[in-house]
């Protein structure tokens, strides 16, 4: 009886990326959440822009269309990163409602100052989920995720900055 071998190469696995699989799998899980909160509050930024009211109403009008256009220009970078990762992005609004941390908000008639609290929040805690983000970078030494990351910290500190100037 003639026993046969498995065929041995010595070609080497392709992946799309020299990081390792499990740190590509990380970074891409930490970045399909991050897009679908980045959305999440695109979409409550937008809401609370088209439902705004009261005395500042142009300014606060004005203030969030630049917050949400910040947020728009985040989405496309993510959901690109996390494909030259070898990662799925989102395919979906269903797929944002499962991934998202942040809160919708469908209440029809909030103040100007409880929008601008909510947005404050939303916008604190996004800054956490990119700096835990950054750390599974960190972790796994990819520098182009975190140096993106870093722009967007800075970007949304500066949202939490005006808004709490505002509301405190």
């Amino acid at each position: 009886m003639k026993t046969t071998h498995p065929v041995t190469t010595n070609e080497p696995t392709l992946h799309i990326s020299d990081l390792a699989p499990a740190g590509t799998e990380e970074i891409s899980n930490a970045l399909r959440e991050l897009l679908a909160d980045v959305f999440a509050l695109y979409v409550k930024t937008k809401n609370f822009h088209w439902h705004m009211n009261g005395r500042h109403f142009r300014d606060f009008h004005l203030m969030l269309d630049d917050q949400s256009d910040q947020l728009f220009a985040m989405i496309d970078p993510v959901a690109e990163r996390t494909r030259k990762l070898g990662g799925r992005s989102l395919h979906s609004i269903g797929d944002i409602s499962r991934n998202q941390r942040l809160q919708d908000n469908d209440q029809p008639d909030l103040s100007a100052e409880a929008m601008l609290e909510q947005l404050l929040l939303d916008n604190q805690e996004l800054t956490k989920y990119l700096r835990s983000t950054h750390e599974i970078c960190d972790r796994h030494n990819d520098v182009a995720t975190a140096s993106l990351l870093e722009n967007w910290i800075d970007e949304t500190e500066q949202r939490t900055w005006f808004l709490y100037e505002i509301v405190v």
